[in-house]
């Protein structure tokens, strides 16, 4: 069975990497994964008129799992309140369902068989 969660996205200026990564640190999430980005939106394409993730005028995307929804809100509206007036930004909450991550799930993983059999067949046959 898979351990439910809470996927928090948010899409905004790589300017604010440290200052928003410092917010999720804050609120205590156990991670985030984020990538360069680039797109069009309410404010139009970005920079050169092409999506751009090269430099500083690019966007940048995170992706934080969250135990409870509260905690994700709490992220989201401290990073909307402090920078999306004079940056560009969105934030949203889906639900997932973690399949395995041992730092989210502890040692255990999540409970997935299948992933422990999977790993089982490929042992036995790279053995033949």
């Amino acid at each position: 069975m898979a351990k439910r969660a809470n996927k928090l996205v948010i899409v905004t200026e790589k300017v604010l990497l440290k200052k928003v990564a410092k917010i999720i640190d804050e609120a205590g999430a156990t991670g985030y994964t984020v990538v360069d980005t680039g797109g069009k939106g309410s404010r139009n394409v970005r920079s050169t008129g092409k999506p751009n993730t090269a430099d500083t005028d690019s966007n940048v995307k995170f992706e934080i799992l969250t135990e409870n929804r509260e905690m994700a809100e709490d992220i989201a509206d401290k990073v909307a309140m402090k920078f999306f007036t004079d940056f560009a930004g969105i934030a949203y909450i889906c639900e997932a369902e973690v399949l395995y991550g041992r730092s989210f799930c502890g040692p255990d993983g999540c409970g997935i068989d299948m992933c422990k059999d999977f790993v089982k067949s490929v042992r036995h046959s790279s053995a033949r």
